[in-house]
């Protein structure tokens, strides 16, 4: 079955991502047909859409080099793109960020544990991550630099943020590089993942001008480091001890975009796919 626009997802959720069915109906109030395909499934004839775009391929942590060699193979219909999906699920592009000028939440890479527990005491309390990793797992609070990390690296270290257990992080959704909405999201008791599945909880806030400003600088930053337009992203911010704010991460290839707590977000998706068909 053919459709104008692929919107891309993971076999567990075949119906995408929470209230992606808004996507699907705003594209058919602009007569376009679209529907939900799991990236790996080999029945699907990627050349017969228009645009693909990927949107909860929550899966591609365990499966990365499949995940990228598929996006290798889609061709000009894939939304941001294969380069962009490679450098932006290794979270090294942080520094890359960071070198070209950008406020960034300071980053270490370290390969082996030796490297992780220097990191860390240049930090004080510190968060140890996976390079590769999404929706938070894997993450450990380093209150001692000796406490054990998880995985096999390589790992990002970062100080941890004391903010995010008050005011938490602020996400910016960008359609076409332009800053259409905003979320906050704070972490539950004890924690400091935002994610849901760890107790956080999220809410839709008036888009701040300071966070509008930040987050399309860095959406434009990481269009000229890639030579590539991004069709979408979400820049997420946090803010230092100093008050100024910082990004804590871009998501370019998979970010959820919370349509079920900002749903004009599906709007300027639906009219930035209808420009590209158009």
């Amino acid at each position: 079955m053919s459709a104008d626009v692929l919107l891309v997802t993971c076999a567990p959720l075949p119906d995408g991502e929470t209230d992606g069915h808004l996507l699907v109906e705003d594209l058919a109030a602009r007569g376009l047909t679209s529907r939900w395909v799991a990236w790996d499934d080999a029945d699907v004839d990627w050349s017969r859409a228009g645009v693909v775009a990927v949107r909860s391929t929550w899966d591609y942590e365990s499966r990365r080099e499949e995940f990228l060699d598929w996006s290798a193979s889609v061709g000009p219909a894939l939304l941001n793109g294969a380069d962009v999906f490679a450098w932006n699920t290794e979270k090294a592009y942080l520094l890359d960020l960071l070198a070209a000028g950008l406020p960034v939440v300071p980053s270490v890479l370290a390969g082996t544990r030796a490297e992780v527990v220097s990191a860390a005491r240049g930090f004080g309390v510190a968060v140890c991550k996976p390079v590769v990793g999404a929706g938070g797992r894997g993450v450990v609070v380093l209150d001692r630099p000796d406490l054990p990390v998880r995985g096999h690296g390589p790992w990002l270290v970062q100080p941890l943020v004391e903010s995010v257990r008050t005011e938490g992080e602020v996400s910016v959704f960008t359609i076409d590089g332009r800053a259409v909405a905003q979320v906050r999201k704070v972490p539950g008791d004890g924690e400091v993942r935002v994610h849901e599945e760890y107790g956080g909880r999220s809410g839709a806030v008036p888009l701040e001008e300071p966070h509008a400003a930040l987050a399309t600088r860095t959406v434009q930053v990481a269009e000229r480091l890639l030579g590539a337009r991004l069709a979408y992203a979400r820049v997420d911010l946090m803010r230092l001890a100093d008050g100024s704010l910082a990004v804590g991460e871009l998501e370019a290839t998979e970010p959820g975009l919370y349509l079920d707590l900002v749903p004009e977000v599906a709007t300027a998706f639906g009219a930035m796919v209808a420009g590209r068909l158009a």
